[in-house]
């Protein structure tokens, strides 16, 4: 066939008169609509289409050898012919050959049909139109078609199943669920954050606070300590030498020959070297100095050692001789005591209670008649204990109670001490560990006797 134009060319310069030629020019042509179905083929794509679900898949065919397809029937389909995705040219009954499935979904461009291509667009691909489809041109003298595979993506995702919609939404709100518990645990941590960090610097503040007001009362404390030190140095430039009056001694106690020292006896023991007067005393199991201090500033150190009941200080020599009993500034008593090796107190009138951060082996004790003061002191460390102001209306004499026999492995007496190193120190001979300690029991009605 290319070798005819030649030919014909050689016919009609040569053999041919030109009518001729015309007529077999016109015999030889292809005529319109015709087309040898031997040479032509039809193209589809090559390989397997591969879309997405919800996107827009193009379907191209075209004739190879190009010709013209305007006239021809093109039809789009799945596994048979039958199946009809889109048909062209469109008749009124499409409709009724078109799938379901497809319909609403299909667009044809034919641009370029007269060169026998078109394409065929579906929209909103579904998990469902994964499969085969094929296009096939029909003419009067040519049919011919294409195969191919479409593949779908993410089949799982929702389609127009009610459950994969239900799918969707539950995810939906699942998701939206962990992002606002989320944001909420979020905040919370950055309130919490916000919170700890205001506890602490509240707390932190705080224990400034704290610890400037214990850097107060330390200082206060060792100064109160220096003061109360320097005031017991001087007292004990006023120290007499005193002795107990065995007169005045109740049954009960047991004074020492040389008058220094007092300590219970053991229920059942008789006292045959002692007078006593039952005048001077009612029940109080007491001694008394035989000094007399009307007047001026008396300074004197007592032993106590171990013991765990006393009671020291001083009286008024009227109050003794009158009988007295109760123990109070009131009646004429100043006295600081011991309960049961755990309570230190004094009666001012009532019992106050003295805390004291080391347990005194010797208690000094001054009397100032002219200021009327009578202050203790903790000979152990030199520390002030306590001090009574009042008015004196009498001479005093001091006064000695070491309660009834505790029981104890330590039964020590009360001594009063002479002498002491120059320079006004004295170290104890027992360690604070060595204090014997009864437990703690509630003082019965006689505490204040």
């Amino acid at each position: 066939m290319a070798n005819i134009p030649e030919s014909l060319e050689f016919l009609k310069q040569v053999l041919l008169p030109s009518r001729v030629f015309f007529l077999i020019h016109l015999l030889l042509l292809p005529q319109p609509g015709q087309v040898n179905s031997e040479e032509v083929t039809v193209i589809g794509p090559g390989e397997p289409i591969l879309a997405h679900v919800g996107e827009e898949v193009e379907f191209s065919c075209h004739l190879s050898p190009y010709q013209d397809a305007e006239h021809m029937e093109i039809r789009w389909f799945r596994s048979l012919a039958s199946d009809v995705v889109h048909l062209y040219p469109e008749p009124q009954e499409l409709w009724a050959q078109q799938m379901s499935q497809f319909q609403n979904r299909t667009r044809l461009v034919t641009d370029e049909i007269a060169d026998g291509s078109v394409n065929l667009y579906l929209r909103g691909v579904l998990p469902s139109d994964e499969g085969p489809y094929g296009c096939s041109f029909l003419s009067d003298g040519f049919s011919g078609e294409a195969i191919w595979e479409l593949e779908v993506a993410d089949v799982f995702l929702p389609g127009t199943s009610p459950w994969k919609r239900a799918f969707l939404g539950a995810l939906v709100a699942v998701l939206l669920l962990v992002a606002l518990l989320t944001l909420l645990a979020t905040r919370y941590l950055r309130r919490q954050r916000r919170f700890q960090a205001k506890v602490k610097k509240q707390a932190d503040k705080e224990r400034g606070k704290l610890a400037a007001q214990l850097e107060k009362l330390q200082t206060e404390l060792e100064w109160r300590r220096a003061e109360g030190q320097a005031e017991w140095r001087t007292a004990r430039q006023y120290a007499v030498d005193i002795t107990l009056d065995p007169a005045t001694a109740h049954p009960s106690l047991e004074v020492s020959k040389d008058g220094k020292s007092v300590s219970s006896r053991r229920q059942g023991t008789p006292n045959p070297g002692i007078a006593c007067d039952p005048s001077r005393f009612s029940e109080q199991t007491c001694v008394l100095s035989h000094e007399r201090f009307p007047s001026g500033r008396h300074y004197w150190e007592v032993h106590v050692g171990s013991r765990s009941r006393w009671f020291l200080g001083a009286c008024l020599d009227s109050v003794a001789r009158s009988g007295h009993a109760r123990l109070s500034p009131a009646r004429g008593y100043w006295v600081m005591g011991l309960w049961n090796g755990c309570e230190y107190f004094v009666l001012d009138p009532h019992r106050v209670a003295l805390p004291l951060r080391v347990p005194p082996r010797r208690v000094g004790i001054f009397l100032d008649c002219e200021a009327g003061k009578l202050s203790f002191f903790n000979v152990s460390d030199g520390s002030h204990l306590f001090t009574f102001h009042d008015t004196f209306s009498g001479a005093l004499c001091a006064y000695f109670r070491p309660r009834a026999h505790d029981g104890g492995e330590h039964p020590d007496p009360l001594t009063i001490v002479s002498s002491w190193p120059a320079g006004g120190t004295w170290a104890p001979q027992e360690q604070d560990s060595d204090t014997w300690v009864q437990p703690c029991e509630t003082p019965d009605a006689s505490l204040g006797q």
